[in-house]
Order: C-alpha cells, then structure tokens, then sequence
C-alpha cells in the first residue's frame, strides 16, 4: 500500500514532507489566513506554514535514484535515451481518446506524467526509468525551456 503524504514549501524556502493540516477554526476568526501546515505522523504541525500553492502528494513512486516522486515534480525519462520532460501531476478524469491512439477512461482518477513538449499525458511510464531534475515551483524554466524548444 502506497503511504500518504504530502511536501510543501514552507515561508522560509525549506520543504516538508509530512501529513497536511489545514488549519482554519480560531486563527481565521481573528482575520489571519490560516495557511496549510505539514505535521509530522503524531498530526503536530511544523513550525512554518507552507505555501498551499506549492503542496504536492507522494504518488508512492520512487525514481531511478530512489527520490520520492510527488505531484508537481518535473522528471527525466531516461526509457531508450529520450530524456524526455514529464511534469507529475493529478488529473480527475482524462481524454477518451489521445492522439498517441491509446484509450483511457475518464473513470480513473489517478496521477499523470505530462509530456511537456507535445503536451500529452500519460499513465504508463516505468518509474525505474524516471529521475526528479526538480519541480514546476522553483524550476518554472524548465517548463519555458521545453515549450520553447518545440
């Protein structure tokens, strides 16, 4: 069974890694956003506030280096010497038909890997052939680089 957690990017810059809190009952009545809070497993949040833009869930996928792989990574796919671009992202439903011609089911609710070049997404990438190069939050170039290379 996949363990369920998330990492986030506290104020300070540092990442965490942990179960997600959302705090909203007595700081949001006196007018202070309460934020999101990653809490260690015993549910005591850490000291900082993380950014809620910047929370990801653990897919429970490890890379080629053993580095967990979490929503809003952006991996390398080293399958046949590719080094294709993929963002790690969730997707409630998906398209009946990609024109790669594979067929999916909008009932399969589930974590994706966007191929960033042509833009297709896909479920079927062999995590040993996967390594993080970093993520859409502090390494947005990567993205840019990709688009602008088509």
């Amino acid at each position: 069974m996949r363990e369920v957690k998330f990492r986030g990017m506290g104020i300070n810059g540092e990442w965490y890694c942990g179960n997600l809190s959302i705090i909203k009952q007595r700081i949001k009545s006196m007018g202070i956003d309460p934020g999101s809070y990653i809490s260690n497993k015993a549910g005591v949040p850490f000291a900082y506030s993380v950014r809620q833009e910047t929370v990801g869930q653990f897919t429970g996928l490890k890379d080629k280096n053993g580095r967990e792989i979490y929503e809003g990574d952006i991996v390398r796919n080293h399958r046949d010497n590719s080094n294709e671009l993929l963002e790690v992202l969730w997707q409630e439903e998906v398209a009946e038909h990609a024109s790669d011609g594979i067929y999916w089911t909008k009932e399969v609710p589930g974590f994706r890997f966007k191929r960033i070049k042509r833009g297709l997404t896909t479920v079927f990438v062999a995590h040993v052939d996967l390594e993080v190069i970093g993520n859409i939050h502090q390494n947005p170039e990567l993205l840019e680089a990709s688009h602008a290379s088509k």
